[in-house]
């Protein structure tokens, strides 16, 4: 569904992707590990179109669409979670969802979908009337989560969805991660930091280091991985 082939992204004169490759199977989750400063964000920003590549290929369902504006790629289907959240803390959850439908001109639709994420995260409909700055960590990255399924995507970019989460809460998200991996049948490239849980429920991964890919394979196997296990897995 995604493959991406020799991408080299620079921040100026600062070099971030070194011409990387991989690829992203329909239907799969398929994770980006590595340390502070890997890329791995970038890659992400690359594919959705925040950042232009210095050369490469990003081909979606065929498509190069290296190079697009976002709101172009997010036509297509593909959406981005971005590290952080990003959600607009001065308006409502419904608000907030509400942005995240902007290109969606049927109602019904818009309905539907609000209803889906409702059903993903019930707290957001608990919550529906609430000022999103007010929400706690977990309950934003629900809703950034949310807002990026109202565009109806085909393809999830989440980025860091752990990050600054109370421990409890972790684990709901990545349990609805899965959820919309397998009930909903969106593929997913994940970017995290808790290498345990992306590789235990991802279908694929690859290791990233200062912009290059060092090690790929199957989730299970990287977990078993020494190399991994001493740098990522605390083992």
């Amino acid at each position: 569904m995604l493959e991406i082939k020799n991408l080299k992204v620079s921040y100026g004169a600062i070099s971030a992707l070194h011409g990387i490759s991989l690829s992203v199977p329909a239907g799969s989750i398929v994770t980006l590990i590595g340390a502070n400063g890997a890329g791995k964000s970038t890659t992400l920003r690359a594919i959705s179109g925040l950042v232009r590549p210095r050369c490469g290929e990003i081909l979606y369902e065929g498509r190069n669409i290296a190079g697009l504006a976002p709101h172009e790629i997010v036509k297509r289907g593909l959406s981005h979670v971005p590290e952080g959240r990003m959600i607009f803390a001065n308006l409502t959850v419904q608000e907030n969802l509400m942005m995240g439908a902007y290109l969606q001109r049927d109602k019904k639709v818009v309905a539907s979908e609000m209803d889906l994420v409702f059903q993903t995260f019930p707290r957001l409909k608990e919550r529906v009337r609430q000022v999103g700055g007010t929400l706690s960590g977990g309950e934003q990255q629900m809703l950034a989560i949310g807002r990026a399924l109202m565009s109806k995507p085909k393809f999830l970019l989440l980025d860091e969805p752990s990050l600054g989460i109370a421990p409890l809460l972790v684990k709901t998200i990545f349990e609805k991660i899965l959820e919309i991996n397998r009930r909903q049948g969106i593929t997913i490239l994940l970017v995290e930091q808790n290498a345990n849980l992306a590789l235990e429920i991802s279908n694929h991964g690859y290791v990233l280091e200062t912009g290059n890919i060092i090690l790929q394979d199957e989730s299970s196997n990287l977990r078993q991985n020494s190399q991994v296990k001493s740098a990522y897995l605390g083992g």
